[in-house]
């Protein structure tokens, strides 16, 4: 039971608080502005989501600050006073940009915020600015109230986060440390989210994320004519590298998240564990549903060819051939993941990087994650909750430079036969509205306790 007598399947009893009553307006006016982020800067930029989020927080009588790195690359950071100010802060953050959406594959336009079956529908519904209404709502509520969070609070609203956080998280980082002076722990997203194991209702929690190795791929030779023999060719070069670096079996690595997930699962199914068995682990991440695309990826490092470019002219052998390769390690295996994908490259084609990021993984123990446990079950008493590693990056991994550590736990308890984790990044991106105002309910939870 919760504090007030519901059962974990019951609605909220009474009138919803003012955090439940606006978080989906909230969300489908974020998702109304698009905020489309490209990676080559081409895009709208995050500046009007950004002047939105400063209305929101100035309305209730906060004084954020709007940070630019760049024109149109726009941070929103407030720190909120805390009950106890010895203790040390906490960062509550997330991001503005989403990722491109095409129109025509979708059932709604993905930018105008649609409310229907249940859902809110549109680009960022999930990633993530259903997380960032839930975070405005929250505190909006909490300053109307007059209530102070447990500690001091930091809340930020990063630009740039889908393309690395390089003019967002990172650039904070890097050119305004004072910002986050004092903090320890950071809770954003990609966690905290339901999935059906073995008809019990478990939350991943997010513990660690791998890292990332965004590299070139560049194959010199010599340009000549098609029909001449050329025992230089850049492409060949090129082809027979990516080849061997897209096929190539990475091994198994059970890091201490992953096992710990493994050992939870095999205590809610009954299957067994065994480490040097592959298809007794894959038994496990299988229970996990549709969540198996994310955690399936975190127990080894994978390499995925993305991109070719080469050549003008059919009959022209060109000089020069690229590729991108998308590689991510586990956490502590960068430096030896490159020099693997260096040695399959070859000594004809050079490895350089785009973009690099460490991995993560922070304690699945200790004050912190005990309290985000209890949140969720006085919401839903039945809860359990595992540790998992995320296959992606967030804007964790800025903070950690900063000696932080940082935790996904976007809490929403979803439907059993949602398939969750296809709709980040994916074609008809949607919330369920319900999860939404449950996820309000459990961070106001945590900003009280934590």
């Amino acid at each position: 039971m919760t504090p007030d007598g519901r059962t974990s399947t019951d609605a909220p009893t009474g009138a919803p608080s003012a955090a439940e009553a606006e978080v989906v307006r909230l969300a489908q006016e974020l998702i109304r502005i698009d905020t489309s982020n490209y990676g080559d800067g081409s895009g709208p930029g995050e500046r009007a989501a950004a002047e939105h989020v400063m209305g929101l927080l100035q309305e209730v009588g906060l004084d954020p600050e709007l940070i630019e790195s760049e024109p149109g690359r726009a941070n929103v950071v407030v720190r909120l006073e805390g009950e106890d100010r010895s203790r040390p802060a906490l960062v509550l953050h997330g991001h503005t940009d989403v990722v491109p959406a095409e129109a025509k594959d979708w059932k709604v336009d993905p930018f105008a915020g649609e409310e229907f079956d249940g859902m809110v529908w549109g680009r960022g519904a999930v990633d993530m600015k259903g997380m960032d209404a839930m975070i405005l709502s929250v505190v909006r509520q909490m300053v109307r109230e007059g209530r102070k969070p447990a500690r001091d609070v930091v809340v930020a609203m990063f630009a740039d986060e889908e393309a690395g956080g390089k003019f967002g998280a990172r650039y904070l980082v890097d050119q305004r440390p004072e910002l986050f002076e004092g903090a320890t722990e950071a809770v954003s997203e990609v966690g905290g989210f339901s999935v059906d194991v073995d008809g019990r209702r478990a939350y991943l929690l997010q513990t660690a994320e791998k890292g990332i190795a965004w590299l070139r791929l560049i194959a010199d030779g010599t340009a000549g004519h098609g029909s001449a023999v050329n025992a230089d060719n850049a492409v060949t070069e090129l082809a027979g590298a990516i080849a061997r670096i897209g096929a190539y079996q990475w091994d198994t690595r059970l890091t201490p998240t992953v096992l710990s997930l493994l050992e939870g699962v095999a205590d809610l199914t009954g299957l067994p564990l065994d480490v040097d068995d592959p298809l007794a682990i894959d038994r496990l991440i299988g229970a996990l549903g549709p969540a198996r695309r994310f955690v399936g990826s975190s127990i080894r490092t994978l390499a995925n060819p993305t991109q070719l470019h080469a050549g003008y002219k059919t009959n022209v052998i060109p000089g020069r051939a690229t590729a991108t390769v998308d590689v991510r390690p586990l956490p502590g295996d960068h430096e030896a993941v490159l020099a693997k994908v260096r040695e399959l490259a070859g000594p004809h084609v050079r490895v350089e990087p785009e973009h690099l990021d460490i991995g993560l993984e922070v304690p699945a123990t200790g004050a912190l994650v005990d309290t985000m446990t209890d949140v969720l079950r006085e919401q839903d008493p039945e809860a359990v909750v595992l540790p998992y590693m995320l296959s992606a990056g967030t804007d964790n991994k800025s903070l950690a430079r900063l000696g932080i550590h940082g935790y996904g736990f976007a809490p929403l308890r979803l439907p059993a036969d949602l398939d969750f984790t296809a709709l980040f990044h994916g074609v008809d991106e949607r919330v369920p509205t319900d999860s939404l105002r449950f996820g309000v309910r459990v961070l106001d939870g945590l900003l009280r306790q934590a």
